[in-house]
């Protein structure tokens, strides 16, 4: 058979759908096996499908802005040397054999050696031809959007890409592009198709939402990682139990050790690497806080970890994700603080996969970037505790007797009070708090 059908693969820990960001090949392209094709945004990341076939692009099963089911078809290509594509169910022509021109891995990060070819594999943005959804329903034109943050402002606004005019070299939607458009009066009434496929009429009178009394601006179904954080966020509220406690913390001694290293060796470690590197020292000393509840048969179990993988919320384009540092365990403040921007540059380019999203057994929350000083955290579920940084300020503070300006912070640990009791929660957030009040004497005990 010359048609292929390459059905979209599980992209990792058995997710079920992925929302189809853009297409990276258009109808009539040649490909290269593990050539990437589209960006697919899951409950986890953005990431890159490549091709397990080298051919012609024949068929696009879907549109950018789709919600495409795992084991459905997701590209049919013609394979080199065949004579025309046979019309052929997808289902069917994806099950034939493979022919010799096909990768033998189609799952996300297990590619071949090979990638059929020297240099980048993904296709030049500036070269993509028209492509369509399926044969028989329409034609589009592939936009030409490289930047998320300018992908994330059309949809905020509810503008298509596709309606948009690119003033960058060969077509390229700028931010510039969005603004105008944004700015731009409204079309006339007639339909138009939305990013998701469905017709909206523009110009028709606006829906009245019946619990306010309001019209509705528009209505935003949740998708790939903010669908999965809100069944987080419920799931935690649901089933854990959980206390907060929280205390006042002195960081004037942290911040001038850091302004010390940073004088003498041009850079410093974070303050967030530096709470990492206590927090790890803090769960050896109280490993409950490193655990996860199970139930298994009716039985709740507490599993503990040899290790610690150390979550840290970071807040992207896409919404707030937790990347996860496997064994954090034993590292210095100046190992963990290159490891937290090397992982936090790879989430918010939309370059990290399932592994580094998962897996974590205890979060840092530093919400003090936002300007807040604390929070009733949500623990993330199936962790058992999360604790919360919030901002550095200067405050009165009684030292030794004496009223005088400090640098302040307040530490809040959420946990679930299942695992452990008030004494091991307030002992943890304790050990913290006297680290980063004497960080030279904890640092060199460690």
């Amino acid at each position: 058979m010359s048609l292929q059908v390459f059905l979209l693969p599980d992209l990792g820990e058995g997710l079920v759908e992925a929302e189809l960001v853009t297409w990276l090949v258009g109808v009539g392209d040649s490909i290269r096996i593990d050539q990437p094709i589209a960006e697919m945004e899951t409950a986890k990341s953005v990431v890159e499908v490549p091709s397990p076939f080298e051919g012609t692009v024949e068929t696009l099963h879907g549109a950018e802005g789709d919600t495409l089911e795992v084991g459905k078809p997701l590209i049919s290509v013609a394979l080199p040397g065949a004579d025309a594509p046979e019309p052929s169910d997808p289902v069917a022509a994806a099950a034939v054999s493979p022919a010799a021109s096909e990768s033998g891995n189609v799952l996300i990060g297990y590619g071949t050696s090979s990638h059929g070819g020297p240099g980048r594999t993904r296709p030049s943005r500036h070269h993509r031809t028209p492509h369509v959804v399926e044969p028989s329903v329409a034609s589009l034109s592939a936009p030409q959007v490289i930047s998320p943050l300018v992908r994330k402002m059309a949809r905020d606004a509810q503008l298509a890409l596709a309606d948009i005019h690119g003033s960058g070299n060969g077509g390229l939607i700028l931010r510039s592009d969005v603004e105008a458009a944004m700015a731009a009066p409204t079309a006339p009434a007639g339909p138009s198709p939305a990013p998701s496929g469905r017709p909206v009429v523009e110009g028709a009178p606006a829906a009245v939402d019946p619990r306010t009394g309001l019209p509705v601006l528009a209505r935003t179904a949740l998708t790939g990682v903010k669908k999965a954080a809100a069944a987080a966020f419920t799931r935690s509220r649901r089933e854990i139990p959980e206390a907060t406690v929280w205390v006042d913390v002195d960081a004037t001694a942290l911040m001038e050790l850091r302004a010390g290293l940073k004088s003498r060796n041009g850079t410093a470690p974070s303050i967030l690497a530096f709470v990492a590197r206590f927090a790890t020292a803090g769960l050896a000393r109280f490993p409950q806080l490193n655990t996860q509840l199970v139930s298994e048969d009716g039985v709740d179990t507490q599993v503990s970890f040899d290790g610690i993988n150390l979550g840290f919320a970071t807040q992207t384009d896409r919404g707030l994700v937790v990347p996860v540092l496997r064994r954090a365990q034993g590292r210095s403040a100046t190992e963990l603080n290159a490891a937290i921007r090397e992982l936090a540059d790879t989430v918010r380019a939309g370059k990290a996969g399932p592994v580094e999203l998962s897996g974590g057994t205890f979060t840092l929350n530093n919400y003090g970037v936002f300007g807040v000083d604390g929070s009733a955290a949500i623990i993330n579920y199936p962790e058992v505790a999360m604790l919360g940084i919030g901002r550095i300020t200067d405050k009165p503070w009684v030292v030794d007797g004496e009223l005088c300006v400090r640098k302040m912070t307040e530490l809040t640990l959420a946990f679930d009070h299942r695992v452990c009791d008030g004494a091991v929660a307030a002992g943890f957030l304790r050990f913290i708090a006297d680290a980063m009040e004497n960080p030279s004497g904890v640092l060199a005990e460690l």
